[in-house]
């Protein structure tokens, strides 16, 4: 393992003992798997005036086409690095100790290691396309009857209720060998596996891959979500002259 590399998990490990916190660190990270929008985001009669048909139709058409976006987005260079909605940083409060290292003027090692893991998660994002075009596909009527009338997120719950096992599956091996080019995931693993049974860090940031690919899953969501709330939001976003009306007609 690189040497150069060891100061920087030591020290960002040894910090984060001063200032821990474990019910902030779980609430920082389960914010995104939480949250979920209560807003009420169609208009139940105007489904009557459309076939089932039409319904699962124009509702295919819009996830598709925000499933799709959301990968292109994230998949391209600093799609995650760039974003500040999805950038993935240093697990919980090791990230408070990357700020004290760049005041100590080693910012450098964490900057590396955080570039790395975003591109990391950027090489894996393609590998989502395949299994989210499926899971629309698969589709029931119950399934689009119970998005077209969920909260604004309510296709991306459907989304990870269906493919976050298979997602990580499919991401973990793409991020392991990302990493494994800057030769550093093994080291911090040695490191964070002493942090957490100490208390210094939380039992699931300490394996690297595996905090990478969680949170990769995260980003994807976040932005899928986003799309789903700007196509419910202005029906005429939407890619397909069926999705347009469908979203049109539930509009409130």
């Amino acid at each position: 393992m690189t040497p150069r590399y060891l100061p920087l998990i030591a020290i960002l490990l040894a910090a984060s003992a001063h200032a821990f916190d474990l019910g902030e660190l779980k609430k920082e990270l389960g914010t995104l798997n939480q949250s979920q929008s209560t807003a009420p985001a169609a208009n139940p009669a105007a489904l009557g005036n459309l076939s089932n048909q039409d319904q699962v139709g124009g509702l295919k058409q819009a996830l598709t086409q925000g499933a799709e976006s959301a990968v292109a987005n994230l998949s391209k260079k600093d799609g995650f690095l760039g974003n500040d909605k999805v950038r993935i940083p240093l697990p919980g409060k090791l990230q408070k100790a990357a700020d004290l290292m760049h005041t100590l003027g080693m910012g450098k090692y964490s900057d590396d290691l955080v570039t790395s893991m975003n591109r990391a998660a950027e090489a894996a994002v393609p590998e989502a396309k395949t299994l989210l075009v499926s899971a629309v596909k698969n589709m029931s009527v119950s399934d689009a009857k119970g998005i077209l009338m969920g909260g604004n997120d309510a296709a991306t719950q459907y989304f990870r209720r269906n493919t976050e096992t298979a997602l990580s599956e499919k991401f973990r091996p793409i991020v392991a060998r990302s990493m494994q080019k800057v030769r550093l995931a093994d080291k911090y693993d040695q490191f964070a596996g002493q942090g957490a049974k100490l208390g210094l860090v939380d039992p699931q940031d300490a394996n690297l891959d595996d905090y990478i690919t969680r949170k990769a899953m995260d980003g994807l969501f976040v932005m899928m979500a986003e799309e789903e709330k700007a196509i419910r939001a202005n029906p005429l976003q939407a890619a397909g002259s069926l999705a347009k009306k469908v979203f049109s007609a539930i509009r409130p």
